[in-house]
């Protein structure tokens, strides 16, 4: 923070165009052609995830700033087991179906996500009729039959899977979840296999948060290669973007950035936001609750000037470590469209109110936005 305080009538000026966005008037810097898409061309792909409110057009405001600014978008929610995939002889593809349709409407490269995920997972899909843990063969073989039936109902559609999400944990061991209880070291070769065989053509990704930890790291490189090694498709991975103003180190993100691209593999920042709040976990761990204090609201009405100079200085300054390393990140996605969309609302805590994303509550882009929108004059 000492350091974004250095620079006085810069800052100053970016908290006048914070003020101006905020009242929903244009900046002088926005003309009707400055798009994210059209300015990071010939760097990357600039993706958004998509609530079903949007896909469907019931937001159509953020449908249209959806359609204007970004080339890549990700499913939100509703592609999740609990939500597609209830039931196990049920699925519900009404809000993946709009969602698909959405970015196909209007161009866009389509990720899928998540194939196989131990929070927000469906309640039977680990368990027999008595309640207890299937058998491995058991859950090779649901495993199978959704990842077939999700995938395969998208082939050709989806370009990219999020094949398995959050499986390893900051030092480097796996995730105790379920999944990895009864399967073991076969549970993400056994993903990736039966992803790559529902559509030959689509890339699968590994998606993670807390990434610039060395024991995360290390593991994802190994289990990288471990994948190429077993002859299996592996195109990419995920670095989820949940950075808080205290999290997470630049320097150590780097490294995993060019540790993932030496593996040969596609890096994508994805799931991006940063905090304002004090931080009560860095993860991203949804079923993660604490009882509500008000030192960790500290902004439940509006967000101060000064706190806002804060963050669009971090978050343009992790921007311009993407812009960096554009050889080997292929996309970078921000996890909400508006703060009034994000999951950072509400999490880990009811009633806490925050500003993670690019634009405000009334679609406005910010200040470090408008710096990027400039560049299309420039």
């Amino acid at each position: 923070m000492e350091n974004c305080r250095n620079f006085g009538g810069l800052l100053a000026c970016l908290g006048l165009v914070a003020i101006l966005t905020a009242c929903g008037g244009r900046s002088v810097n926005e003309t009707p052609d400055a798009v994210l898409k059209s300015v990071l061309a010939d760097k990357f792909l600039i993706g958004v995830a998509v609530n079903s409110s949007q896909a469907a057009g019931l937001d159509s405001i953020g449908a249209a700033v959806i359609k204007k600014h970004f080339n890549s978008i990700v499913a939100e929610n509703c592609m999740k087991s609990e939500e597609i995939h209830p039931e196990e002889d049920r699925y519900d593809f009404r809000l993946s179906d709009e969602f698909v349709r959405f970015g196909e409407e209007n161009n866009m490269f389509i990720i899928g996500h998540t194939l196989i995920w131990h929070s927000q997972l469906a309640k039977w899909f680990c368990i027999d009729e008595k309640g207890e843990k299937v058998t491995p063969e058991v859950l090779k073989k649901r495993m199978k039959e959704h990842i077939y039936t999700v995938v395969g109902r998208y082939k050709g559609r989806i370009k990219g899977w999020d094949v398995v999400n959050e499986a390893i944990l900051e030092d480097g061991s796996y995730r105790k979840s379920p999944l990895y209880e009864i399967l073991g070291d076969e549970l993400i070769p056994l993903a990736f296999q039966y992803a790559h065989e529902a559509d030959p053509d689509a890339e699968l990704y590994y998606n993670d948060y807390g990434m610039a930890h060395e024991g995360k790291r290390n593991a994802v490189v190994a289990l990288v290669k471990k994948l190429k090694e077993q002859g299996l498709r592996i195109d990419g991975v995920g670095i989820q973007g949940h950075m808080g103003v205290d999290h997470p180190d630049y320097e150590e993100l780097e490294k995993s950035i060019v540790a993932f691209g030496q593996t040969g593999v596609k890096v994508m920042i994805t799931e991006w936001d940063m905090s304002v709040l004090p931080t009560v976990n860095s993860g991203a761990n949804v079923a993660d609750t604490v009882s509500f204090n008000d030192v960790l609201n500290p902004y439940p009405t509006e967000l101060p000037d000064s706190v806002a100079v804060v963050w669009n200085e971090r978050m343009g300054t992790f921007f311009r470590l993407f812009e960096k390393h554009s050889d080997i990140i292929s996309r970078v996605t921000v996890w909400g469209l508006s703060d009034g969309d994000s999951w950072r609302n509400d999490w880990p805590i009811k009633g806490r109110k925050d500003y993670p994303v690019l634009f405000d509550r009334n679609y406005q882009p910010k200040p470090f936005v408008q710096q990027l929108l400039k560049k299309k004059n420039e």
